[in-house]
């Protein structure tokens, strides 16, 4: 048995320690906002929180979360008012996606150890997220809101 906690919640999970912690949330616990993408930690698709550091899912087996603080997409605000999640739509900045739950939780962690990013640490914090659509210039845009430093 498996013993953590997702977003705030303490749960048990009957599942085999080597599982990846990204199959544990998507198929045992129903938490489908954090996506599979490559299955080999190179586009940031399956990022969560593991005691708020940044962790690909895909790749972190779920014993590594053992008595741990995991949180998803869904955990970061419920009701989608984080400031990020606003600023993410305020800004218009996904096309397809796909990829925007692992961004803002990439994201998240970096406003919370530096609340006021320059655009360098944005790129090399984000620089393991992979996008698809190409939509870095508002993602840039929308950390920037987010932590109070756009112009309006």
């Amino acid at each position: 048995m498996i013993r953590l906690q997702v977003n705030g919640a303490n749960r048990e999970l009957d599942v085999d320690p080597e599982m990846p912690l990204l199959w544990a949330l998507r198929d045992v616990l129903g938490l489908t906002g954090t996506k599979y993408g490559c299955g080999q930690a190179l586009c940031g698709a399956c990022t969560v929180h593991l005691d708020g550091e940044v962790v690909r899912s895909c790749v972190t087996p779920v014993g590594r979360a053992q008595g741990r603080s995991v949180i998803t997409i869904e955990g970061l605000s419920p009701d989608g008012s984080h400031p990020l999640q606003k600023a993410w739509c305020d800004l218009a900045v996904p096309q397809c996606g796909f990829c925007q739950a692992g961004q803002i939780m990439t994201a998240a962690a970096l406003l919370a150890k530096s609340p006021k990013p320059r655009d360098e640490e944005i790129d090399h914090s984000l620089a393991g997220n992979l996008c698809r659509c190409g939509t870095y210039g508002r993602i840039r845009a929308a950390i920037k809101r987010a932590a109070g430093m756009a112009e309006e």
